[in-house]
């Protein structure tokens, strides 16, 4: 660690300019009707998928394609595969679906980047060996039988929730993308493929020869039992009545249509709205159905398109970015109030309060009262923008607002698990031995309660008032204690990863009222002040989720700074020299024009599987950082006086 002379220090006038900057940057990004959206990227996989899509259902669009395959060229990695995340390790699933999409774009096998994709493949085993959803991208386009493929029979749609495996003991995306696909592996169609494109030369044994498809290494016993279960179902599935496959698919089609979700379509996440329009065509729907039209739309709403590069986005993130931004501005003070007014406006608008979603199978008696993380997902409200945005709700002072803030208190608290913590969409819904069933080789079926996300939900309660000596909050705060790492850090599983997480449990703690001094507090502490960087900043690789160290990164970012900077300001650490740097660093990595730059992914989706970059963390939260350490220095008191 250098010492306090080693780096600049920052100064008023300094910080007032950056400020002011990011401040005008930010507020460029408002649309007229006081909503932010940034773009949300994800990996290969999206826009591959995309790609194959279009040729399942023989809609190509050359134009579009050959942008998608500049992006899909321009990520592809040094090692000749494909990553999860800005300059990450080859993956082989990735890697199949993004040669197999450039392949169908048009890309020779001959040229010297397929070349490259296609050694790297091999040498990691094979498309054989790509993850479930890969084999059944690769069954609908009949270059490996369904056998390659886990049973997953229809029937689960007719399975009493008593039944131990059930949709509603599932996450809510695991749901939505589960349902149609029960469907296409039910009537098992052949994707059109007008060019007649196949990948054959990805395989180091000829599919029709592999008998080992569904194999180990088994995370427990439990998945030795299921590997047994899918051997059986293997003989029982083609036995199943007519009548209750016909029945099952009739159910499946009920549960699409009930949340089709317009144009922002089924769970407002890509993979469920693709199996959806698949679903449709292997049903015989027309591309005009109603049903059918509408979801090809949901589905071309997520695609960025440039004038050079396109991809398709995982989904869109409104209502996050919107409050985000919202808070970033409200720390500037006056100038931005009228911003904030109509940021809260919109958001106001998107209370859930007329619909119980799927939320409710678990907890019936809970009134609505959710956001959703995009423009429409009325089934799916989350408790992390609910909380996000009920602090800003609550922090902009009007009163209008109180009747939502109650609404999302109380459908908060209902949503509660036993233990103490949250989930993100669910209640109790940590059922983990279905984990190991042979279809969730990804590991992310389930939607338990994590640190980051009982933590927002810690700072909105604590923040509206809720005293701490609310069973509640102490059993919330018991469950947080209960998580902390021994090296003082918590696992971000929303955000990448421990600095994330540090932040948010940290900001719960300060609204709570703990004292600075507490163990817990103090740990977190030394645990940021041991990962801070030479240059003054924080960075963490999404390595950590597959085990690298805590908190650490080859190069500073600016979310990482900024959320390092406002845990330790929540901890009480404003005027630590760490801090101090930290500032410094933020201030000097802003570009001319009030922005700041990130390649680094800094979020999410599924730990070890699916990775995020949120192109607007790079703003708000940089200038969230500043704006507070300016305050917090020229206030009476270092404590902060919010939730988030």
């Amino acid at each position: 660690m250098p010492r306090d002379t080693d780096l600049p220090q920052p100064s008023s006038a300094g910080l007032a300019d950056a400020i002011a900057a990011g401040g005008d940057a930010l507020a460029r990004r408002q649309n007229p009707d006081g909503h932010f959206v940034y773009e949300l990227e994800a990996d290969a996989t999206i826009p591959a998928e995309y790609v194959l899509l279009e040729h399942y259902l023989d809609r190509i669009e050359p134009a579009l394609e050959a942008k998608i395959g500049r992006y899909l060229r321009d990520i592809q990695g040094d090692h000749g595969g494909w990553p999860l995340f800005h300059d990450g390790g080859f993956d082989l699933s990735a890697s199949v679906k993004a040669y197999f999409a450039l392949k169908a774009i048009g890309d020779a096998p001959e040229a010297a980047h397929m070349a490259r994709a296609r050694a790297a493949i091999l040498a990691a085993g094979g498309a054989e060996r790509a993850n479930v959803f890969t084999r059944a991208q690769l069954a609908l386009f009949g270059e490996v039988p369904w056998r390659a493929v886990p049973v997953m029979p229809a029937e689960l749609m007719i399975a009493p929730r008593w039944f131990p495996i059930n949709l509603w003991r599932v996450s809510y995306w695991s749901r939505t993308v589960i349902v149609p696909l029960l469907v296409l592996m039910a009537k098992r169609p052949r994707a059109r493929n007008p060019r007649g494109i196949r990948v054959q030369e990805l395989f180091r044994t000829p599919p029709e020869q592999i008998t080992d498809w569904i194999r180990g290494p088994y995370r427990s016993p439990w998945g030795r039992f299921f590997k047994g279960l899918d051997s059986v179902l293997r003989v029982l599935d083609p036995l199943v009545p007519e009548r209750f496959r016909a029945r099952s698919i009739a159910r499946a089609v009920a549960f699409v249509r009930a949340r089709l979700n317009g144009e922002d379509g089924l769970g407002a996440i890509y993979p469920a709205i693709a199996n959806s329009v698949m679903m449709f065509d292997a049903l015989g729907y027309e591309p005009d159905h109603p049903d059918a039209a509408i979801a090809w739309r949901a589905v071309r709403k997520l695609l960025v398109i440039g004038e050079d590069r396109a991809y398709c986005q995982p989904c869109v993130s409104p209502v996050w970015d919107t409050a985000l931004a919202g808070h970033a501005l409200a720390e500037l003070g006056e100038a931005y109030q009228g911003r904030v007014a109509t940021a809260c406006a919109w958001l106001v608008e998107r209370q859930i309060t007329d619909l119980a979603g799927d939320w409710a199978m678990a907890r019936p008696g809970v009134p609505p009262g959710g956001w959703a993380f995009q423009y429409a997902n009325p089934h799916y409200p989350d408790v992390d923008d609910t909380a996000v945005v009920g602090m800003l709700l609550h922090r902009s002072g009007d009163p209008a607002h109180a009747p939502a803030i109650a609404r999302a208190r109380q459908w908060i608290i209902g949503l509660q698990c036993r233990g103490g913590g949250w989930g993100a969409f669910d209640a109790d819904n940590d059922h983990q031995f279905l984990n190991h069933i042979p279809f969730a080789d990804h590991g992310a079926l389930l939607d338990p309660p994590t640190a980051d996300v009982t933590a927002r939900c810690v700072s909105f309660l604590a923040q509206i008032g809720t005293p701490a000596s609310d069973p509640v909050l102490t059993r919330a705060l018991a469950w947080l204690r209960c998580e902390q790492e021994r090296d003082g850090s918590w696992f971000g599983r929303w955000g990448t990863n421990y600095i994330y997480g540090t932040w948010s449990v940290l900001c719960a703690l300060n609204a709570l009222g703990l004292a600075h001094d507490d163990p817990a507090i103090q740990r977190a502490v030394a645990f940021l002040l041991a990962t801070q960087r030479e240059d003054g900043g924080w960075g963490e690789d999404e390595e950590t989720y597959a085990g690298a160290p805590p908190g650490r990164y080859k190069e500073s970012t600016p979310s990482h700074t900024a959320w390092a900077l406002l845990g330790l300001m929540a901890a009480g650490e404003a005027d630590h020299p760490a801090v101090a740097r930290g500032i410094a660093w933020l201030a000097g990595a802003q570009r001319e024009n009030g922005a700041w730059m990130e390649q680094p992914y800094n979020a999410v989706g599924f730990p070890r599987v699916f990775y995020l970059r949120y192109h607007g963390y790079k703003q708000y939260f940089p200038l969230l950082a500043l704006a507070r350490f300016t305050a917090l220095r020229h206030a009476n008191q270092r404590r902060v006086a919010f939730g988030f």
